[in-house]
């Protein structure tokens, strides 16, 4: 098993990234963690050989002071040259601290100048237009006139690549007529493997496939007798077989567990070195 991907073939990253949102704060509404503690945490992740950091500019403590792209700017700017940092645009935070979703195409372009300013560079790696929040739109629901303005600020050049989160396979192929789509975050862990049909479109494309929540996101309990049975053989944590089932269920995906712990972080990041066998693969089916 491969453990590099080319990410819209031309940024090879690192298939176990890192997920950005629980640096700010252990949920949406919950409080400020410390934020000397998230930039230990980042700069620790980059030793460990992470070169895929996700993030977004509405990943923010309950009360906004602490956020997470101002943690990553701090902590690694001036970025390392092989570093990818993915964001996404399309929610946004309420006054009260909650998240709503903008369908206006017009509100995108600050959304995404927004990212550019707090993670200080020029143009943004890889952005993904967020529908929604975490069950998937509604069948029938057009990406077409958002994904055109990201793809119009793609052709300017403040964007690299383009992406999409929490889609089915139409609002995919309506993106992929507008312009090249080179990764989708959907949920999707051991646990929960329903998106079969958008994870077969990626592989069958090429397109990196980067589940949101791929240790359960507190939603969902991982720790099944399979799963205990399987990390008992390897000597291993049931997050670490759940990260390591993720990358042998197809080529193209991507793990971006987050964690406001050095200790979670490496625990997650030694993921990387489990070999799933087919006898472990046909007992976690």
């Amino acid at each position: 098993m491969r453990n590099e991907f080319r990410l819209g073939s031309d940024l090879l990253i690192n298939r176990i990234g890192f997920g950005a949102m629980r640096l700010p704060t252990n949920s949406f509404h919950g409080p400020a963690r410390d934020p000397g503690t998230g930039r230990a945490v980042l700069r620790r992740a980059v030793e460990l050989g992470v070169n895929h950091i996700d993030t977004a500019a509405f990943y923010t403590s309950g009360d906004g002071t602490v956020r997470a792209n101002a943690l990553i700017r701090e902590a690694l700017h001036p970025y390392p040259a092989d570093l990818v940092i993915a964001t996404k645009v399309g929610p946004a935070r309420t006054p009260d601290g909650g998240l709503a979703a903008t369908t206006d195409p017009a509100a995108l372009r600050p959304m995404v100048e927004e990212n550019l300013e707090t993670l200080g560079v020029d143009r943004l790696d890889l952005v993904y237009l967020r529908i929604g929040g975490i069950m998937p739109p509604q069948h029938g629901e057009s990406v077409a006139e958002r994904f055109e303005a990201l793809a119009t600020l793609r052709e300017q050049g403040l964007i690299r690549h383009l992406g999409l989160s929490n889609v089915d396979a139409g609002p995919l192929a309506e993106a992929r007529a507008i312009a090249p789509v080179t990764a989708v975050q959907n949920h999707f862990h051991a646990a929960k493997r329903d998106d079969t049909e958008v994870l077969a479109v990626c592989e069958d494309a090429g397109i990196a496939y980067v589940p949101f929540f791929p240790l359960g996101g507190g939603l969902s309990d991982l720790t099944g007798d399979r799963m205990v049975k399987v990390a008992d053989r390897h000597g291993a944590t049931v997050p670490q077989i759940a990260l390591a089932w993720l990358l042998a269920s197809s080529p193209v995906t991507l793990a971006i567990p987050g964690t406001g712990s050095i200790a979670h972080l490496e625990e997650n990041t030694a993921a990387r070195r489990i070999v799933l066998t087919q006898e472990d693969l046909s007992d976690l089916t």
